[in-house]
């Protein structure tokens, strides 16, 4: 019995396609699977082939021109029947195509959803192009289907080696379902998906809670700078080699940050909502990585203390922040916050500011450099630094002046440590 094969709908947009190439004409036998035409969206084209045996009886498009979804694209029946019947339930259709629909007691063949294992579904992929083989044609294009070839992918089949039974040695899918072997094949590797949920912590909930306050009520804006770090590597190496208490590089980040706040400020604030507090004690909170998410402890009075002091302060905190230890007068109070990342071989980031502080500084890890120095290229080291303001509070040139001044104090670290014992 003959069947309408209507204009196929290929993407949410489409509403016409056109009939790029016929690749059968009236009369011709169609076997399914076998391409009947190249049809042309909104979005590419792409080749249909047949979802039936047949004959091709009718033509609803001429080639090159288009025609709305659903329309009557071709007719596939027994050669000589008359499908003048057909043809007139169509036009009726064109206006009702719900009544067609309940008349034909059959659904869209060329809706039907694609799969690579069914007989019947149509094919309706993307044209692509391969490498030249014995099923080749003399433009270089393999023959073969769309469907096939995602068929032969799923099977791993190599389509070199298969013989083509279509129009010119053309691969279609039954030569691939058939394909019995003695070619290159690909195990089939089978995942599993899988996933592991747990409940967030009181730590996390908080964390997540304040940063996104943060974040999303404070106007953030960056400044970014480069820090030659050459003499503050001499200076520590010269602290280190007679001093009990052995001093990191965050340390001295911290002092020279002490250093460079009690001279801009106007960094060390706070936004109250309809006041901004300007601190006259520095308190600089450092961040510390725990198991469970990130604490804040406050070395208070910073600019006061000694390397040994903030370093002894820094070393205690960290033990208790692990050894979930810390009291909440060990995180409170804080004017500035300093996040160290550069031990974890980030050279540089941006950190959200941590409530009630205008400010935080993110300091990247000290990388060697090629560095420019009276006219001569030489080897140098350098730390990018990034300061993250709340612009409510503090302005470009408030926070550009800050960087400068620790910039200052980390190139000459002489001016840092002279006014101080260790």
């Amino acid at each position: 019995m003959a069947e309408i094969v209507k204009m196929p709908k290929l993407s949410d947009t489409m509403t016409e396609g056109v009939v790029a190439k016929w690749h059968k004409k009236v009369g011709d036998k169609v076997k399914n699977g076998e391409l009947l035409a190249d049809i042309e969206t909104d979005k590419a084209t792409m080749e249909f082939e047949s979802f039936q045996d047949g004959v091709l009886l009718y033509q609803g498009v001429e080639q090159g021109k288009g025609a709305p979804v659903d329309s009557v694209l071709a007719i596939l029946g027994k050669e000589g029947e008359d499908i003048s019947a057909l043809l007139e339930e169509a036009k009726k259709g064109a206006s009702k195509p719900a009544e067609v629909a309940a008349e034909a007691k059959k659904p869209e063949p060329v809706r039907a959803e694609v799969s690579a294992s069914s007989s019947v579904a149509p094919a309706v992929v993307q044209k692509e192009s391969v490498q030249t083989t014995s099923n080749g044609s003399g433009d270089g294009r393999m023959k073969i289907s769309p469907l096939a070839r995602k068929l032969a992918e799923e099977k791993g089949i190599n389509i070199q080696i298969v013989r083509g039974t279509g129009d010119f040695g053309r691969v279609i899918k039954r030569d691939v379902e058939n394909y019995k072997g003695g070619g290159m094949t690909m195990p089939d590797y089978v995942g599993v998906e899988s996933f592991s949920e747990e409940p967030v912590s009181q730590m996390r909930k908080t964390i997540a809670r304040r940063l996104a306050e943060s974040k999303f009520t404070a106007p953030h804006f960056y400044l970014t700078m480069e820090i030659e770090m050459d003499e503050i590597i001499k200076a520590r190496e010269s602290i280190n080699s007679v001093s009990a208490v052995k001093i990191s590089f965050n340390d001295l980040v911290i002092k020279a940050v002490s250093a460079s706040l009690r001279q801009n400020m106007k960094v060390n604030s706070s936004w109250l909502g309809d006041k901004i507090r300007y601190n006259n004690h520095i308190h600089i909170g450092v961040a510390v990585a725990v198991e469970d998410g990130l604490l804040v402890p406050v070395i208070r009075f910073a600019d006061g203390k000694t390397l040994s002091q903030i370093s002894a302060e820094v070393k205690e905190f960290a033990k208790k922040a692990k050894e979930k230890k810390l009291q909440p007068a060990d995180w409170e109070g804080n004017t500035f916050t300093i996040s160290n990342l550069g031990m974890f071989g980030i050279d540089q980031f941006t950190a959200i500011i941590n409530p009630p502080d205008a400010c935080i500084l993110a300091i990247g890890g000290i990388t060697p450099a090629a560095l420019v120095k009276n006219g001569q290229l030489v080897a140098g080291n350098l730390m990018k630094v990034t300061l993250s303001c709340d612009h409510r509070v503090v302005d470009g040139a408030t926070g550009s002046g800050f960087l400068k001044s620790l910039k200052h104090f980390l190139e000459n670290p002489v001016l840092l440590l002279g006014a101080m014992s260790i």
